[in-house]
Formats: structure tokens, C-alpha cells, sequence
């Protein structure tokens, strides 16, 4: 997957909270295990303090937020970051199709948040893969900001390996 088609995934930052704890679960997932070649995840926390590249990042690629509450804080910093939200996540809404998974836990999760998290995980990539097939028939192409290579301490996630090389 060439670094100009990547779809950037930004989870809730809801420290403290069992949802946001879902939502950077699910993110992680998706970015290390279930299509690491094709996301890349931006902290919200860079976008919140005005980071320059992650700021690049939401403005050249599609985004899928993934928010932990009625807040939306990562979707709407997605778009006062100048980024365009192909999909965005509410744990919430997913959690009220997934009812047997009753997350519990913050720090580390009950197994019901780790279901959780995975069934999130799974809705995410399944919009990551349409926006690959567009992007691929369309042969998109993004702004050359974006091509210059970053590392993973420019998006606040430096030990996620999925991060480097953007």
C-alpha cells in the first residue's frame, strides 16, 4: 500500500473512560493487526495542540473516527484539522448492536471491552477496505505534503509500529 492512499484512524483520547479505552483498543487493532498496510493513526492529542504533521495527515487522506462519547471530540477535531471523515465511530452505536459485550474496565479491559473493541475493530476495516477499492479505481491521489517521510514521535503514538514511515 503506497503511503498516499493510507486511511488515517483517530481514536478517542477519553483517558479514564471505559469507552474511550474501547475506542483506542479497536484503533489499535486495526492499525497493528487488521490492516496495518493501509491505516495509519493519528493521536487526537497531536491534532488538539496543532501538530503540523498530523494536521497533513487528516488533510490528505480520508479519516474514520472513532469517538468514545456524544462529544465527538475526535470527529470534530478531524475537521477543524482540515480533514474530510469518511466514517465516523460512535463505541456507543456499536456497543448498542453488540450488547452482549458489556465493557468494563479502564486501564485494562474486561473481556466484554476487549469483544467490544474487536467488533469495533472489524466495522472500521470494513469501511477501510471500500476506501482502498475507491482510492484504487479512482487512482487518488493526495497532497505532496504528505508523501515526505515521518516518524512515529511527529503523531504521539511512537510505540505503535504501524505509525512509522507515514
Amino acid at each position: 500500500m503506497s503511503a498516499d492512499k493510507k486511511v488515517v484512524i483517530v481514536p478517542c483520547s477519553g483517558i479514564g473512560k471505559t469507552y474511550g479505552t474501547v475506542s483506542r483498543e479497536a484503533a489499535y487493532e486495526i492499525v497493528d493487526e487488521l490492516r496495518p498496510q493501509a491505516t495509519q493513526l493519528i493521536a487526537l492529542s497531536m491534532l488538539v495542540m496543532g501538530n503540523t504533521a498530523a494536521r497533513a495527515a487528516v488533510a490528505c487522506h480520508p479519516a474514520v473516527t472513532i469517538d468514545g462519547c456524544k462529544l465527538a471530540c475526535a470527529s470534530k477535531m478531524v475537521q477543524e484539522s482540515g480533514g474530510k471523515i469518511a466514517q465516523d465511530f460512535a463505541v456507543l452505536d456499536v456497543y448498542r448492536r453488540n450488547r452482549q459485550c458489556k465493557p468494563k474496565g479502564i486501564a485494562e479491559l474486561n473481556e466484554g471491552g476487549l469483544q467490544l473493541a474487536h467488533a469495533l475493530a472489524e466495522e472500521a476495516a470494513a469501511i477501510v477496505d471500500i476506501l482502498q477499492e475507491d482510492a484504487d479505481r479512482n487512482n487518488t491521489q493526495v497532497c505532496s505534503e504528505c508523501n515526505r517521510s515521518m516518524n512515529a514521535d511527529e503523531y504521539g503514538y511512537s510505540s505503535v509500529s504501524s505509525v512509522v514511515n507515514f
